[in-house]
């Protein structure tokens, strides 16, 4: 990679935390400010840095259009939305769909709870390996070897009193969720959040995607959490339908 490609991607992502100024930017790039300066000019002639006054700079329009044009590209995004928007208008909570990309969980879309009590997520947000319920269904879903791979590469970092803090806990999680076909955040990634994710298939059968429902604990227990489960499968097999699959028996 370019040293001002290199420098100019490190701006950008100094930026998604938020406006900066000159000096926070250079800090960031580890550069003199009139190397950034002339990275900035740059990327604000083509939109993808704003200036918001005198002194500060933001993410620009470019940048939205292509990220609001990459997710429209998925076919599983749009594929899913029928079935998804309706599980979240029957149940009323947070309706997530997320997929695996070279090594990482990345929500993809999101529907937002109809109650005032909400959860901070967001289209392109990361979801961590070890402690969401999306993340183990997708995980689970390769074969054992890849499943070992992924699994000794995470750093099992305590989020909460119930995550899941060892390789050999995560892959017998993983088992787990394999077999009885969804996944369950029990508090895993936050405390008073809890969740449950199934997959979604494509005409071979191959999972593309992870979708969810996640509920405040203040809103419903773990019983009504489990619950939600025939309604979230109901959901995952009206998208992975439209995806192409076909039940075993069916065909």
């Amino acid at each position: 990679m370019s040293q001002s490609l290199d420098r100019a991607l490190t701006v950008l992502a100094a930026l998604a935390d938020g406006p900066r100024t000159l000096d926070q930017l250079a800090e960031s790039a580890g550069v003199h400010k009139t190397t950034v300066l002339r990275l900035l000019r740059t990327l604000e002639a083509h939109r993808f840095v704003q200036r918001t006054d005198a002194r500060h700079y933001r993410l620009g329009a470019t940048l939205f259009d292509l990220a609001s044009r990459a997710i429209d590209q998925r076919d599983v995004r749009r594929l899913a939305e029928p079935a998804l928007r309706e599980l979240n208008e029957r149940t009323g909570h947070t309706v997530h769909l997320a997929s695996y990309e070279s090594g990482e969980v990345v929500y993809i879309d999101k529907y937002e709870s109809k109650h005032p009590v909400r959860m901070y997520s967001r289209i392109g947000k990361r979801a961590a390996l070890h402690c969401t319920a999306v993340a183990k269904v997708l995980v689970a879903a390769f074969d054992e070897d890849r499943r070992a791979e992924v699994a000794a590469s995470i750093t099992y970092t305590p989020m909460t009193a119930n995550t899941i803090t060892t390789q050999a806990a995560y892959l017998a999680e993983l088992a787990a969720v394999a077999e009885r076909g969804h996944a369950i955040d029990d508090a895993e990634h936050e405390d008073f959040i809890h969740c449950v994710a199934a997959p979604i298939r494509d005409q071979a059968g191959t999972v593309l995607a992870a979708a969810s429902v996640s509920v405040p604990k203040v809103l419903l227990d773990r019983p009504g959490l489990l619950a939600l489960i025939p309604d979230l499968l109901a959901a995952t097999d009206t998208a992975s339908r439209a995806c192409g699959w076909v039940p075993p028996g069916e065909d």
